[in-house]
C-alpha cells in the first residue's frame, strides 16, 4: 500500500501535464481561429461597403441618364408642337408663303416661321454635305462631284432668299441671331458670317494652292474686308443718327399739342431710319453669297468640295460647342 501511493501520485501529475498541454494548444487554435474569423469579417464588411457604394453610384448614374433622356424627349415634343402650330397657322393663311409673298402676320409670327424654315434648311444642308463627303471619300468622278456641288450652292441660294423675306417680317430677329446657337452668335455680323474670316479659314485648309489661286483668294479677301468695313461704318452712322433723333426735343408739358406733334415727328423719323436696317442685311447677305460663288470659281472641283466640307465642319463644331455648353453641369 505504501509503494502504490507514490506511483499513483506520479501518474496523476503526468496526466495533468498532458491535459494542460492539450488545453493550451486547443486554446491557441481557438484563438487563431477567432482572429481569422474577425479578419474575414472585416474583409467581408469592406466588400459589402464597396458593393453598396457601387450600387448607389450605378443608381445615381441611371437617374442622371433618365433625366437626360427625359430632357431630350421634352425638347423633341416642344419642337413637334412648334411645327404643328406653324403648319396650322399656314393653313389659316397667317405666315409667309413659299412663293415669297409678303406676310400678313406680326413680327413674332414671322420670326417663328423663319426659325422653323431655317431648321428644315439646316437638316437638308446636313444631308447634302453627307452626300458630298461620301462622294469625296469614295473618289467619285469630277462630274458627279460637280452635280453635288451645284445642288449645295443652289441650297445656299435658298437661305439667302429666306432671309430677304424674314427681314421684311422682323429685321431685328435676324440681327439678334436668336435663330443661331449661342457659340455662332459670338461670331455673328449683320445676321451671318464674315466673308473675310471664312476665307482665312479656307486658305489654311486648302493648301497647297497654285499662285494664281492664292492671288485670287487674297484679292477676294481684301475686297470682302473693305465691303465689311464700309457696312460696319454705315451701321455705326445709323446708330448715331438714330440716337440723336430720339434724344432731341424740348422739355415741356406732355399733354400739350406741340409736344405730341414733336414726339410723333421724332418717331416718324426714327422709323424711317430703322427702315434702312433691311438694306444693310441684304447687302451683307449679297456679300456672303458672292463670296461663296467666287470661291467656287477660283478653286477646282475637288478643292471646292473640300472647301464646302471645311465650312460645314466649322459651323458644325460651333453648334456642338453650344450643345456642350448648355449641357454642362451647373453644380
Amino acid at each position: 500500500m505504501a509503494d502504490a501511493s507514490p506511483r499513483t501520485d506520479i501518474s496523476t501529475d503526468g496526466d495533468t501535464d498532458d491535459k494542460n498541454q492539450r488545453f493550451d494548444r486547443s486554446s491557441l487554435a481557438v484563438g487563431a481561429s477567432d482572429s481569422s474569423d474577425r479578419s474575414k469579417d472585416k474583409t467581408d464588411q469592406k466588400s459589402l461597403r464597396r458593393l453598396a457604394q457601387n450600387r448607389e453610384a450605378a443608381r445615381k448614374s441611371r437617374l442622371r441618364k433618365k433625366a437626360y433622356v427625359q430632357q431630350l424627349e421634352s425638347s423633341r415634343l416642344k419642337l413637334t408642337q412648334l411645327e404643328q402650330e406653324l403648319q396650322k397657322a399656314r393653313q389659316q393663311g397667317i405666315f409667309i408663303s413659299n412663293s415669297g409673298d409678303q406676310a400678313h402676320s406680326n413680327s413674332g409670327n414671322g420670326a417663328m416661321a423663319f426659325d422653323v424654315e431655317y431648321a428644315r434648311w439646316l437638316e437638308e444642308q446636313n444631308r447634302l454635305i453627307n452626300e458630298l463627303r461620301a462622294a469625296v471619300n469614295s473618289h467619285a468622278s469630277d462630274t458627279e462631284l460637280r452635280m453635288i456641288l451645284d445642288g449645295i450652292m443652289a441650297h445656299y441660294d435658298e437661305i439667302f432668299k429666306m432671309k430677304i423675306v424674314a427681314a421684311k417680317a422682323d429685321v431685328f430677329h435676324l440681327l439678334s441671331g436668336m435663330w443661331k446657337t449661342p457659340a455662332e452668335r459670338c461670331f455673328l455680323w449683320l445676321g451671318g458670317f464674315r466673308s473675310s474670316e471664312l476665307l482665312k479659314l479656307l486658305v489654311n485648309q486648302l493648301e497647297p494652292l497654285t499662285e494664281q489661286q492664292l492671288v485670287g483668294i487674297t484679292n477676294l479677301q481684301q475686297s470682302s474686308q473693305q465691303a465689311e468695313d464700309a457696312l460696319s461704318q454705315g451701321m455705326e452712322a445709323l446708330q448715331q443718327s438714330l440716337s440723336e433723333t430720339l434724344s432731341t426735343g424740348s422739355p415741356g408739358s406732355s399733354g400739350s399739342s406741340g409736344n405730341v406733334a414733336n414726339y410723333m415727328g421724332q418717331m416718324a423719323m426714327a422709323m424711317g431710319k430703322l427702315g434702312t436696317l433691311e438694306g444693310f442685311i441684304r447687302q451683307a447677305d449679297n456679300l456672303r453669297q458672292q463670296t461663296l460663288q467666287q470661291i467656287h470659281r477660283i478653286l477646282t472641283t475637288r478643292q471646292s468640295a473640300r472647301a464646302l466640307l471645311a465650312i460645314n465642319d466649322y459651323f458644325s463644331r460651333l453648334r456642338a460647342l453650344s450643345s456642350l455648353w448648355l449641357a454642362r453641369p451647373r453644380d
